[in-house]
């Protein structure tokens, strides 16, 4: 079976990317139609994964025209050309798309995202389903893993605020956030993508995947701070909602694993603590 990953140079084969296109990927401009087509055709993957994307909220605002163009248009493309040459398509999503005020959120409960970013991810599921409706749309929520940079991941780069003692900061104690490895996102997608392709079974449409360990990002930091064996004195908790932020973020969007249990799909995750215990080394 060969697979193509969309912004394999990210945290989540031959593997595509633009702006680090290093370490055996290929450099492709996903905006760039013929280019793209030409690139499908020439390597007939019997599946793609579609990770590319602006995933941050907060520069999702500052570029609406440059963001609809990558979220929304990009993914509807690639769903035709995937549709047109029998690929199998699987895109990557979020659980930002649910406004947080009725978890757990099942497959088929009402999206109501509250920010431009969530509004994108969703006009992308909904570009894909216009033209590909046997394609596999998969969320998930906040991932971590191993990463080339810390700012990478909303999770790794708190490694970085525990770490710096020299400036104090103000750390979020309110909403739930449920921790993801990349690994464990990896394996959901092979196992989809193997029953699908040589299991001959009926997988379609949208799918929920998420860690169950319920932290806010503060608890994160008192985990890493264990990890690393180094003080948080420096962090307060901010234990109301910052009403100054300049993107609402959903309170709990925990999504329910429900439909990929239903279909067979191992969905056991990594722990957060155990997982950085083994990939980060104390500082004393």
């Amino acid at each position: 079976m060969k697979a193509v990953i969309t912004g394999a140079s990210g945290l989540l084969v031959i593997g595509t990317a633009y702006s680090r296109a290093k370490n055996g990927l290929v450099k492709l401009d996903l905006t760039d139609a013929a280019a793209v087509e030409k690139f499908f055709k020439e390597q007939k993957p019997d599946v793609l994964v579609h990770c590319a994307a602006e995933r941050r909220p907060d520069v999702a605002e500052q570029d609406h025209e440059g963001v609809l163009r990558l979220n929304i248009e990009t993914p509807k493309r690639l769903a035709t050309i995937c549709q047109e040459l029998g690929i199998m398509l699987i895109y990557i999503s979020t659980d930002y798309v649910f406004d947080g005020k009725n978890p757990p959120y099942e497959v088929d409960d009402k999206p109501n995202p509250l920010q431009f970013y969530g509004e994108t991810k969703l006009g992308g599921e909904e570009a894909i389903k216009s033209v590909y409706p046997d394609a596999v749309i998969l969320r998930v929520p906040i991932l971590y893993g191993k990463t080339e940079y810390n700012s990478e991941s909303a999770i790794n780069t708190l490694i970085d605020v525990v770490l710096n003692h020299d400036k104090a900061a103000t750390v979020d104690n309110v909403s739930s956030r449920y921790p993801t490895n990349v690994e464990d996102v990896a394996r959901v997608l092979k196992d989809l993508s193997v029953t699908k392709l040589k299991d001959h079974k009926n997988i379609k449409g949208i799918y929920h995947f998420t860690g169950q360990e319920c932290m806010t990002k503060y608890q994160i930091c008192e985990v890493l701070s264990t990890v690393l064996d180094a003080p948080i004195d420096h962090l307060t908790a901010q234990n109301t909602v910052d009403k100054s932020a300049s993107v609402s973020r959903p309170e709990n969007s925990h999504l329910s694993n429900k439909r990929l249990q239903e279909t067979g799909i191992d969905t056991s995750f990594v722990k957060l603590g155990a997982w950085f215990s083994k990939n980060l080394t104390p500082i004393k």
